[in-house]
C-alpha cells in the first residue's frame, strides 16, 4: 500500500522575494544578454519572476521605460576616463563617446531602442555630467556644450544602430559588396562626381570613420552659434 503524501503547507514554501524595481531591470539585462531584447517583454518577466504581469506596471510603466531601464544599466559599463594631465579634453571626449558606442556594438537590438529610449537613470546622467565637463573645458558657451552634448550622443547612438544592423542581417557583407561593386562600376559621363572621389569614398577603418566623425561634430560645436543664444 503506498503511503499517503503529506501535503505541502503555504507556510512552509520558501517566500518569493519581494518585487523591486531594481530586481525587475535586473532580470530583464540577464534575459537580453541570454535571450535578446526582443524577449524583454512584461510578460517574459511575470513569468521569471513568477508573478502577474499587472504586478510589474507598479514600478515600470510600460515596455519602452523598461528598454530605457535596460540602456541605463548597460552604460554602467562605459568607460569615463579621468581627467589625466597627459590627454586633452577633446581626446578624452572621443575617448568617452568610442566606449559608449562600442557597448552598444555589442547589444545591437539596444542600440537601435536606443534612438528612440529616453534614458533618465544614473548612470546616463554620470555619462551626460561627464561629457558636459570635458565640453565645457574646450571654452564653448554654456548652450553650445549643452546642445552638443546631445548632437554627439545622437550620432555616436547612429553611429552603433547602423553597425548593429549590417552585423546582424545575414546578407550585410554581399550588400557591402554589392554597392562597392556598382560605385566602382558608375559610368564617368553620368557619375562624374562619384568617380572623382574614388577610393576615398569607401576606403577608411570603421575605428577612423568614427573617430573622425566625433571630430567633425565638435568642431562644429566648437564653430555653429545656438540660434538666439549668443550675440
Amino acid at each position: 500500500m503506498t503511503a499517503r503524501r503529506e501535503p505541502i503547507s503555504r507556510r512552509e514554501r520558501p517566500a518569493k522575494p519581494a518585487l523591486t524595481r531594481q530586481g525587475i531591470v535586473d532580470t530583464a539585462v540577464r534575459i537580453m544578454r541570454g535571450e535578446g531584447l526582443e524577449k524583454v517583454t512584461m510578460r517574459r518577466l511575470a513569468q521569471e519572476l513568477d508573478t502577474g504581469p499587472a504586478s510589474l506596471y507598479v514600478y515600470v510603466a510600460n515596455t519602452a521605460e523598461l528598454h530605457a531601464a535596460v540602456l541605463d544599466a548597460l552604460l554602467g559599463e562605459v568607460d569615463l576616463g579621468s581627467d589625466a594631465p597627459a590627454s586633452g579634453w577633446r581626446e578624452q571626449v572621443s575617448a568617452v563617446l568610442a566606449s559608449y558606442t562600442y557597448v552598444l556594438f555589442e547589444h545591437p537590438q539596444l542600440a537601435r531602442s536606443a534612438l528612440v529610449a529616453r534614458p533618465s537613470g544614473p548612470h546616463y546622467l554620470r555619462l551626460v555630467e561627464r561629457l558636459l565637463h570635458l565640453l565645457a573645458r574646450s571654452g564653448a558657451g554654456t548652450e553650445r556644450v549643452a546642445w552638443g552634448v546631445d548632437t554627439l550622443l545622437q550620432h555616436a547612438t547612429a553611429s552603433a544602430a547602423e553597425h548593429g544592423t549590417r552585423e546582424q542581417d545575414p546578407a550585410g557583407p554581399a550588400d557591402w559588396d554589392a554597392l562597392t561593386r556598382a560605385v566602382h562600376e558608375v559610368d564617368e559621363a553620368t557619375h562624374p562626381t562619384i568617380r572623382a572621389h574614388l577610393p576615398a569614398l569607401l576606403a577608411g577603418s570603421e575605428a577612423d570613420r568614427m573617430s573622425w566623425g566625433f571630430d567633425v561634430v565638435i568642431n562644429g560645436i566648437l564653430h555653429t552659434p545656438v540660434p538666439g543664444a549668443e550675440a
